[in-house]
């Protein structure tokens, strides 16, 4: 059995082992693929695992060998899911191995927007508290968390882990979730929590459904000075729209760590925006979820090498 993973530096920078993946199979390695190499490195491979190098039904079509692909990932949107189960290609993919990662960085942005630790932190070291007339100062206005409300527009495992951290701080939850319902969350349609929310978070899949939930119109309908985070998928968001809002004042801060083109080529006017807070698709980055995630993916081969279902999303 011959393999290769596509795509392993964001997953395995050279903390992790590849050790167990190498038992299961005659495994080839690349930090990265560009799409032009993507045929000649799955040539003659029954097993792919990619993170972002997609496949559509021509690229699986010219791979005759391919008999598995895993993504090391829990969206899989990137394959070609129709074309897959008609060519009896099996798919894998991760799921519920960053819960806790992606909702502790959601707060580590809420916390950032409401006590601007970071500005005061620079300020502090530029000399602005030695040189103050008074024994404290604040260089933005700061706001508590208790009481504000939290809208949740996808109560899944990660929408219900952001849930219970916002109960702990006696946030007021609602969620737009047709399909889930949680104990202390109360439920609304999506137009009341867009204008009731003192923050809004995004915790939905990407699908036909909620691609652009974001746009003009929905934004339209925010509370003013709104807070917007999305820690799920750029292209649930139309981020013109989200440039208009942030200079309208219709929202007063957006927070991100996924952009609609990773990663941003060019200039994106949204990443370089002052009332926005971005960072590089990193929230499912620490050493622990990674760690939790290799090992899912190990078990998955595992399962497909010895005939069983483990995590197939192509049934």
């Amino acid at each position: 059995m011959k393999g290769v993973v596509l795509d392993a530096k964001a997953l395995n920078p050279g903390d992790l082992s590849f050790d167990r993946l190498m038992e299961m199979a005659d495994f080839e390695v690349h930090d990265n693929t560009p799409d032009d190499l993507v045929l000649d490195r799955c040539a003659g491979r029954q097993v792919v695992i990619t993170n972002k190098v997609p496949f559509d039904r021509r690229r699986m079509e010219a791979l005759a060998s391919l008999k598995y692909i895993g993504v090391t990932a829990t969206g899989y949107n990137i394959i070609d899911i129709e074309a897959a189960r008609e060519l009896g290609i099996a798919v894998t993919n991760i799921p519920s191995y960053s819960t806790d990662a992606v909702a502790q960085h959601v707060f580590a942005f809420i916390l950032e927007v409401s006590n601007a630790v970071a500005l005061h932190d620079k300020s502090v070291k530029e000399g602005q508290w030695e040189r103050s007339d008074t024994f404290c100062y604040w260089k933005t206005p700061l706001f508590e968390l208790a009481g504000k409300r939290l809208g949740i527009v996808g109560l899944g495992n990660i929408g219900r882990r952001v849930a219970s951290i916002a109960k702990a701080f006696a946030m007021d939850v609602v969620s737009s979730s047709p399909h889930s319902r949680m104990e202390g969350v109360k439920a609304v349609d999506l137009d009341t929590l867009m204008s009731t929310s003192d923050i809004i978070t995004l915790h939905c899949p990407l699908n036909a459904q909620t691609r652009g939930i974001v746009c003009d119109e929905s934004l339209s309908r925010v509370k003013p000075g709104a807070i917007l985070i999305n820690a799920s998928r750029g292209p649930l968001v139309e981020e013109d729209a989200v440039i208009r809002a942030l200079e309208s004042g219709r929202l007063s801060r957006y927070c991100a760590d996924v952009l609609d083109v990773e990663p941003p080529r060019g200039g994106s006017r949204l990443a370089m925006h002052p009332a926005s807070i971005i960072t590089p698709h990193i929230a499912w980055a620490p050493l622990e979820t990674r760690r939790r995630l290799l090992s899912i993916v190990e078990d998955n081969l595992e399962a497909f090498l010895k005939g069983e279902k483990l995590n197939r999303v192509d049934l």
